[in-house]
Order: structure tokens, then sequence, then C-alpha cells
């Protein structure tokens, strides 16, 4: 049971940071407010990580900027490292 909430978590949280990534790269083109990135880094942080990645890559946006490039991917790592844990401990 635990593991099922585990999965649909990490469905849900990293759907989330793919979403956001579109929409602030929608936003960023048309000149309008932005998503802050602390809100970003939040959502990748709470482990969404891979989501924002994959949106960083799909959208080619905040590729530029040094503490995404970097920061995101590391942060995929300690996410993805975090979840392995979980489902191996609980399986």
């Amino acid at each position: 049971m635990l593991i099922k909430i585990v999965t649909i978590y990490f469905i849900m949280v990293n759907s989330i940071g793919y979403f956001i990534m579109a929409v602030d790269k929608r936003k960023s083109i048309k000149d309008k407010w932005r998503i802050k990135e602390k809100t970003l880094f939040a959502v990748s942080l709470v482990g969404g990580a891979l989501g924002m990645m994959l949106g960083m890559k799909r959208f080619h946006h905040k590729t530029r900027k040094p503490m995404f490039r970097i920061g995101i991917p590391m942060l995929t790592i300690l996410n993805m490292a975090v979840y392995i844990y979980l489902f191996y401990k609980l399986y």
C-alpha cells in the first residue's frame, strides 16, 4: 500500500514539475508574470526534479542558468536515490 502511495506521489510531483516548466517558458515568451525560481527549486526539492529536468530539456528553459543547469540534475540524482531507497525499504 505504501509503495503505491510513493509511486503516485512520484508521478504527481514530477508531472507538476514538468507542467510548471512549460507554464514558465510560455510566460517568459509572452513577457508576463513568471514563476519564482524559489518555487521551481522547491518543487524539485520535494521530489519533482526529474520532471523539472525533462521540462528544461523539452522547452529549452533555464538551460543557460548555471544554478539550474547544475542544481536540477543534482537534485534529480538526490531524488532518485531517495525514491530507490523508499522502494527497496517498502518492497
